[in-house]
């Protein structure tokens, strides 16, 4: 199959909405309680199709949609690319979707983002499940390969040096743990979806307006500790980039758990270990 079939069908598979004032993408399966699916870069709601189909098989409702600027969203050049704008965009998409309660799980910037929405509308929020991500945002420094797209001109020379080969390659070091997990046409969809229409210019904004504050490390740490939801941490423990002696570690202490959940994968754990993230979403939902 052609990576532009794999796109076609993926976009076959869902449907757009709006929110914010942002024509977006959304892929929703399954008829339980929602289980809203936040992504990170630079991937898009697309990183999540198989989880979503996990999700509908344990009588839940997957729903995974695009952030502005990533996948089939639409790219504004005014639009506020910071984690609190995304953030806002989340909290107005799960109105849009007519979404009253939900389960989170987040991924990635997904997680700064994701801790936004539960910290503005906890009350809404029934279970926290947390991926590979950052909360000790303060001091957080990127790994070196998304670092440069956060530096002016050498940002986008390295956007436009991500061929696909070069993203097939950064995947199989960093990404995925199994590589008879994803053929490569679905790798290359990455790519391709990142550079739609813009050539990737709102990921670099994106990457630009992450906020490193002490002030939003204290909201996200309000967002996992003492709070009305349980919180769950499930790991890709093969991540050489978040790894889990000190990212996941720095998230468990913020949300005071005793136990990460780790699986054996890298940091895109949602494309071999889908199953293994739905059962533990599913256990949590069930508790909650």
């Amino acid at each position: 199959m052609r990576t532009s079939e794999v796109i076609d069908r993926h976009r076959a598979a869902g449907r757009e909405f709006e929110a914010a004032g942002v024509r977006s993408f959304v892929r929703e399966e399954g008829d339980g309680d929602p289980v809203v699916c936040v992504h990170g870069v630079p991937s898009s709601c697309f990183l999540y199709r198989k989880v979503v189909a996990q999700l509908a098989s344990r009588e839940l409702r997957g729903v995974a949609f695009d952030l502005p600027g990533l996948g089939l969203a639409e790219r504004p050049e005014s639009f506020d690319y910071s984690w609190t704008g995304l953030g806002r965009f989340c909290a107005d998409a799960v109105d849009a979707l007519d979404l009253d309660r939900f389960h989170l799980l987040v991924h990635d910037i997904g997680g700064p983002i994701g801790f936004e929405v539960a910290a503005a509308m906890p009350k809404r929020v029934r279970s926290l499940t947390i991926l590979n991500t950052m909360i000790d945002v303060a001091s957080f420094e990127r790994p070196w390969f998304m670092e440069v797209f956060a530096r002016q001109t050498v940002g986008e020379l390295w956007l436009k040096s991500l061929t696909r080969p070069a993203f097939l390659g950064l995947m199989y070091a960093t990404g995925i743990g199994r590589r008879d997990a994803v053929p490569s046409e679905e790798l290359y969809a990455y790519v391709d979806l990142l550079k739609r229409d813009d050539g990737g210019r709102a990921f670099l904004k994106i990457m630009r307006g992450f906020e490193r504050t002490p002030e939003k490390e204290a909201l996200y740490h309000s967002a996992v500790r003492d709070v009305p939801y349980p919180v769950q941490i499930v790991w890709g423990a093969e991540d050489p980039a978040l790894t889990v002696d000190e990212h996941g570690e720095s998230v468990r202490r913020a949300a005071a758990l005793e136990e990460i959940h780790r699986l054996p994968s890298k940091h895109f754990l949602q494309e071999d270990q889908a199953p293994a993230i739905a059962e533990r979403v599913a256990a949590l939902a069930a508790a909650a």
